[in-house]
């Protein structure tokens, strides 16, 4: 099978958007709501959990022939334990200041429902190849709705983005305030909210049927 046949560029978009891991799986919004009141934080979590989800799929591919049924979701867990806590030393050597910001966060990656979920779904029945495309496309899914939402906030909760002022000084002069409740969690909600509203209005394939 060809590296990039049609199936595995599937594995691989389709995240991006017609099956969205947080506007239509409806997974990883905890996090959504919890690192997105600025920019920075927001794409580092994104490309972290990118690049654990990826790894791990294929971790798991590799060995899914070998691994007793009875104890997979605990080799799945020890898989990701590993691999977050790796991300997570890296990030306090080389991104020390958005570590801290992102805290406890970092650690939860490894209850992650996106990352569990393409483990069973995917890695554990598919070869390492789809299953790293597969875990690239929903990390990437992930972390697009994240900077889209972190963007947002920042940019009318406190006029900058990543951290330099956006929104010129005259408009200030003239009235113009930023939005408290743009960093404020519920702010979040609402924008993920509004995101799974245009998407599912524009794709009616994603409306569930009323009875």
């Amino acid at each position: 099978m060809s590296l990039f046949s049609k199936q595995n560029m599937e594995a691989l978009k389709t995240p991006l958007g017609m099956n969205n891991p947080v506007t239509v799986q409806v997974l990883g919004i905890c996090s959504a709501l919890a690192v997105t009141a600025q920019l920075k934080p927001a794409i580092v979590m994104g490309l972290s959990v990118t690049i654990i989800v990826a790894m791990a799929n294929v971790i798991i591919s590799l060995l899914r022939n070998t691994i007793p049924n009875r104890i997979r979701i605990i080799v799945q867990l020890v898989v990701v334990a590993a691999l977050v806590t790796i991300v997570s030393e890296i990030l306090k050597a080389f991104a020390y200041d958005v570590s801290v910001e992102l805290s406890v966060y970092i650690g939860l990656i490894i209850t992650n429902c996106i990352l569990m979920g393409r483990l069973e779904a995917f890695a554990m029945g598919n070869s390492p190849w789809p299953s790293f495309l597969d875990g690239i496309g929903n990390g990437l899914g992930y972390a697009k709705i994240l900077v889209i939402v972190a963007f947002i906030r920042e940019l009318f909760g406190s006029g900058c983005l990543f951290g330099y002022q956006v929104i010129p000084a005259w408009c200030y002069e003239h009235g113009y305030i930023n939005n408290g409740l743009m960093l404020m969690p519920p702010a979040a909600l609402i924008i993920v909210g509004c995101i799974i509203w245009y998407q599912r209005a524009r794709h009616t394939e994603l409306q569930e049927e009323q009875n």
